[in-house]
């Protein structure tokens, strides 16, 4: 693939990402420091001539500026978005497709982070690859719905819109926040061999250079195993649907 993930080293841990185009163009997902992004993609001889946002909240859009002024990018949002991420250029609807080498990135509308939250699939031959996910999802867990989003639409997004990815689906997250969900994951389901597992390899391991992909999310992330009968079993309150654990999953993971 012609993916490359850069970690920003910002307080909470953000990755941006570039996408190569043709001739020589790139990409720029969630950019967080311009001069870093610039840079690096310098170091890979590409141009970034277009920035997609995920979703509008300020550690996803701050490099936006910076990387316009100097390269003249033009910032692709969702329809959303509007009037909460300045200097858009161009509006994103579902299913729209733009232009990669080797492919296509399709847009997914993806609320509950917030409302005006788009992920990326990459598509090669007519196979999903990979999911830009933002903050919908990390390395063990979701994103929070507390600055603009709504757990029971988080829910049906992910239920929707990642369950169903296949296997060998990489993820590419707005975050390095695996160890702290890994030990969610545990807290709630302590018999979970393969988080523990991993939890234990990554301890002096760095992190920002790891990858998942969909079938290890299947068994490490809490918010796609809603049937375990050991995490519904340790839940109180309404659990008659794995809607309903999903949300008491939400809700613990704020204070956890």
């Amino acid at each position: 693939m012609y993916v490359h993930q850069l970690y920003t080293k910002s307080p909470l841990r953000n990755f941006s990402y570039l996408v190569e185009a043709a001739n020589g163009k790139a990409i720029c997902i969630d950019p967080f420091d311009a001069e870093q992004m610039i840079e690096f993609a310098d170091s890979l001889n590409l141009e970034i001539d277009t920035i997609i946002n995920t979703h509008e909240h300020p550690d996803h859009i701050c490099g936006n500026p910076g990387i316009v002024k100097k390269l003249g990018a033009k910032v692709f949002a969702h329809y959303n978005a509007e009037g909460k991420i300045p200097g858009i250029d161009r509006l994103l609807t579902k299913d729209e497709d733009i232009a990669v080498k080797g492919g296509v990135l399709k847009v997914m509308d993806t609320p509950g982070h917030t409302f005006a939250h788009l992920c990326l699939k990459y598509i090669q031959n007519d196979q999903v690859v990979a999911v830009f996910s933002g903050d919908t999802m990390f390395n063990a867990g979701i994103g929070h719905c507390r600055l603009g989003g709504e757990p029971e639409t988080f829910y049906h997004t992910i239920s929707t819109q990642f369950q169903n990815l296949g296997d060998d689906v990489i993820l590419y997250p707005g975050h390095d926040y695996i160890l702290n969900n890994l030990g969610f994951t545990i807290d709630r389901e302590p018999s979970n061999t393969c988080a523990c597992e991993m939890l234990e390899n990554l301890k002096n391991v760095d992190t920002t250079k790891l990858t998942t992909n969909m079938k290890i999310e299947r068994e490490i992330n809490t918010f796609l195993r809603l049937d375990s009968k050991e995490i519904v079993s340790g839940l109180s309150g309404n659990v008659s649907s794995d809607k309903q654990v999903f949300l008491r999953l939400r809700e613990l993971r704020n204070n956890w």
